[in-house]
């Protein structure tokens, strides 16, 4: 008989261990499910192009965002993170893999890129290297390959280091996409079957989900041909949210609202 649960930090191990061996996805001691994905750097991936988001590129183009202090959340090889670099924004890049933080590295190196790429748990409250504040938080991918109880150290994240003012960038599944991402409640998620490949999201349960910040736009991502110098694909969500300058951040685990 096992009656040893006592800390937030245990309930969520046990929540975890209810999708093993899916947890591989979302825990630092799971990373190597990752380092077998990126392992093939030929294997075509639409996100292994070396191409950013074309909607982090409107956001500046269009002068919504400017260049500041950057986290990129679940860097991959490192894509969003370069171009950001580029625009003379001062970039942290984080991901649970070895293999694909070396990816981004090399990348870097390639283009003479300075970034501080991070290998581990960026949603570790210890994680001081990560604490902030940034002017802009992009996630290309992360958030919807974290079951719904991990949503509570995510937007913790968010609430500690995104600076007043700042911007909160976001690119998931978005529902109604065949394939892409599950489109069931957050409830049946623990009844058995897993994340099946990630969580799908409609435009609402974004909005509720994120509701302490401002909307600034909530879209679907534009399909990008393949000479395109952005990363487009119309299956996935682009969100931006903005932090009012005069709020500060409040407990994220009062602020959970159901996805559907």
């Amino acid at each position: 008989m096992n009656r040893d649960i006592r800390t937030t930090d245990d309930v969520m191990r046990l929540l975890d261990g209810l999708f093993a061996p899916e947890a591989d996805r979302w825990t630092t001691d799971g990373a190597a499910w990752w380092d077998g994905f990126y392992a093939d750097r030929d294997k075509p991936v639409p996100f292994f192009v070396a191409k950013p988001d074309e909607s982090l590129v409107s956001y500046v183009e269009r002068g919504i965002v400017t260049p500041g202090r950057a986290l990129d959340l679940g860097c991959g090889p490192g894509r969003n993170a370069l171009h950001l670099a580029s625009l003379g924004f001062d970039v942290d890049a984080v991901d649970l893999s070895p293999t694909a933080v070396a990816w981004a590295e090399d990348r870097a190196r390639e283009a003479g890129a300075r970034v501080r790429f991070h290998r581990g748990d960026a949603f570790d409250p210890t994680a001081t290297e990560l604490t902030g504040p940034y002017d802009l938080i992009h996630d290309s991918g992360c958030f919807h390959h974290l079951p719904p109880h991990r949503r509570v150290g995510y937007l913790a994240l968010v609430d500690r280091a995104l600076a007043p003012g700042g911007h909160f960038s976001l690119t998931c599944f978005a529902a109604g996409e065949r394939g892409m991402g599950s489109e069931l409640d957050d409830a049946e998620f623990y009844r058995g079957g897993g994340l099946r490949g990630g969580l799908a999201y409609t435009a609402e349960s974004l909005r509720g989900i994120f509701r302490d910040l401002t909307e600034v736009e909530v879209r679907r991502m534009r399909d990008e041909a393949a000479d395109s110098p952005h990363f487009g694909e119309p299956f996935l969500w682009t969100a931006l949210f903005r932090r009012d300058a005069a709020r500060r951040g409040r407990d994220a685990a009062s602020r959970i609202a159901p996805t559907r």
